[in-house]
């Protein structure tokens, strides 16, 4: 392998193969490539700084930053000068993913302000590493679920308009439906005041916190209303209502009808 050549280089992935690395490399790295590659390249960083330049354009990559940068696009990368970068890699064929999932630019850089999705974007790359690795049955799938995975949080995340800690809020929420509420403990896992939670959260989606549980848990509770034959006070317990009163008003408020005449509604269909 020639000096500061990426494995990439070298080894050129077939159509619907996904190749990734796990690099921590000082200022010394760096990868220039004048005519491009056959294929996409998704990069995130862990610590660390690194670049990327393309025609006419440089951009920093710090920790919590991923790129991507399109097929045929002349590039060069490396570590910024007096540090190191630590980051993530994967080179894969565009036929592997759907073109809606894929930025139209030449580099696209977003950083990762959302906790539960670093941790994801981290988790999806391990799982890339693991299985291209231990090359078991399947191996390659395995790997393209875990890239496709990135793809669509990426682009939800590249087409929302929603505040980052909010997100985080609702992630948050998801995870704690059956908890009783605490705004104080929230906010501080997204790192805001409770009270400027609340009013972004209100801004951001129209409801507050509270309405935003309730209608989680009702969702919820509709879909097993409809697909199980749980008993409605079973299923107030199991989405978070330890008060099958305050369950039943809910239920009329988000559904408009009660459980009992929702399932029958569904049922009859």
């Amino acid at each position: 392998m020639k000096e500061n050549e990426s494995p990439a280089d070298s080894i050129q992935p077939d159509s619907g193969f996904v190749l990734a690395g796990h690099f921590r490399e000082n200022d010394s790295y760096s990868t220039s490539r004048p005519a491009g590659m056959k294929d996409w390249l998704i990069a995130y960083t862990i610590d660390g700084e690194g670049y990327f330049e393309v025609p006419n354009e440089r951009h920093a990559c710090k920790s919590h930053d991923i790129v991507i940068l399109r097929t045929g696009t002349p590039h060069r990368y490396g570590t910024a000068e007096g540090g190191h970068w630590h980051f993530f890699w994967a080179h894969f064929d565009d036929a592997m993913i759907p073109r809606q999932w894929l930025p139209d630019s030449p580099l696209f850089l977003l950083s990762i302000d959302n906790e539960s999705v670093r941790k994801r974007i981290h988790r999806a790359f391990m799982k890339i590493l693991s299985d291209s690795r231990e090359r078991g049955d399947y191996w390659n799938e395995l790997c393209v679920q875990s890239l496709t995975e990135m793809m669509i949080l990426l682009t939800r995340r590249r087409q929302s308009r929603m505040d980052g800690r909010v997100e985080e809020t609702l992630h948050l929420l998801s995870r704690q439906m059956r908890e009783p509420v605490r705004i104080e403990r929230i906010a501080r896992a997204v790192g805001l005041s409770p009270s400027r939670l609340s009013h972004l959260f209100k801004e951001n989606t129209g409801l507050s916190i509270v309405d935003t549980v309730n209608r989680m848990r009702i969702r919820q509770a509709a879909l097993l209303l409809e697909h199980t034959e749980r008993g409605s006070s079973e299923i107030a317990f199991d989405v978070g209502f330890h008060n099958y009163n305050h369950f039943i008003n809910q239920f009329h408020k988000w559904q408009g009808m009660s459980p009992t005449s929702y399932r029958k509604s569904k049922r009859g269909r």
